[in-house]
């Protein structure tokens, strides 16, 4: 069984679109990335799968049980993170999560505390007094009190300075060593490479690759860059170069085919210096948005 399992989800808003044909599935216990722009289509999946809105066609699946007919059951077992958080501004910080707590058939009154520390949320405080990152914290303990069987984050680190960003993903990783499944959406390509095993890339509202980090990294386009007086770009117009730019003595491209072919032909040039290297995780992202 999947922790989650989506089949050709659309959802469209009128005439506009919001996602088309949206299919793959989350193993249970991965740490699984969803990332693309702004207007890509990651919050029109999320809210599908919450059960916030309806799909116009296909299914989706948590736990093998259909988001839209057993939601509020589904909900019981599912911790989200939004991308923006919004409270009541006149209740005290403590008041609103032990309200969220009260929402789930257990005790979540240790990890609550827990969590608050780890976070370092002062419960007393008002909402209206807390900055918006401090906000953010309230929303990630709320999202993680009652230990979720499935964590869904939603742009999670917005708000948040690089120490809180580090507490936050220490806490995600021990979640999953006790088991939880991670779906983690966002446009920031170094946290997907960081925490995820697998990733998908939405383009569009349409899903235009899904792969696991690593074969991701290596499967992909080399990054070469060549030193050398009198380089000629004609040189190394061959089938497999892309976005060859030439600089003072030196041409950068990417090449995907036979590397031996490539060594080949830059040994045939005389050259002061060559560098291979596999491209970031944003350089393969902007190459299939390109």
């Amino acid at each position: 069984m999947y922790a989650i399992e989506l089949k050709k989800l659309t959802k469209y808003y009128g005439k506009a679109r919001g996602i088309i044909d949206v299919s793959f599935n989350v193993e249970e216990g991965e740490i699984f990335g969803f990332i693309g722009p702004n207007g890509a289509g990651k919050s029109t999946t999320i809210r599908t799968l919450l059960g916030l809105i309806f799909p116009t066609s296909g299914s989706a699946d948590i736990f093998g049980k259909d988001c839209i007919e057993f939601g509020p059951e589904i909900r019981q077992e599912v911790g989200y993170l939004p991308s923006e958080v919004f409270y009541y501004d006149r209740m005290k910080v403590i008041d609103l999560l032990k309200y969220s707590a009260s929402f789930y058939r257990k005790d979540c009154t240790k990890r609550l505390y827990e969590l608050s520390e780890m976070m370092e949320l002062d419960l007393k405080r008002r909402i209206d007094d807390l900055s918006y990152g401090n906000k953010k914290k309230v929303g990630i303990v709320q999202g993680l009190l009652h230990e979720p069987k499935l964590i869904i984050l939603d742009e999670p680190t917005s708000g948040l300075d690089p120490l809180m960003q580090q507490k936050f993903f220490d806490i995600i990783a021990g979640e999953n060593k006790k088991g939880a499944t991670v779906f983690f959406s966002s446009h920031i390509l170094a946290e997907v490479q960081e925490l995820c095993n697998r990733v998908a890339i939405i383009k569009e509202g349409e899903i235009i690759k899904l792969e696991d980090i690593k074969t991701l990294r290596q499967d992909n386009y080399k990054k070469i860059r060549i030193k050398g007086d009198g380089l000629d770009t004609s040189t190394y117009q061959i089938d497999g170069v892309t976005e060859i730019v030439k600089r003072t003595k030196e041409i950068n491209f990417f090449y995907k085919g036979d590397i031996n072919k490539m060594t080949r032909l830059i040994s045939t040039q005389t050259v002061h210096d060559v560098l291979i290297q596999e491209p970031s995780l944003e350089e393969i992202f902007m190459h299939y948005y390109k």
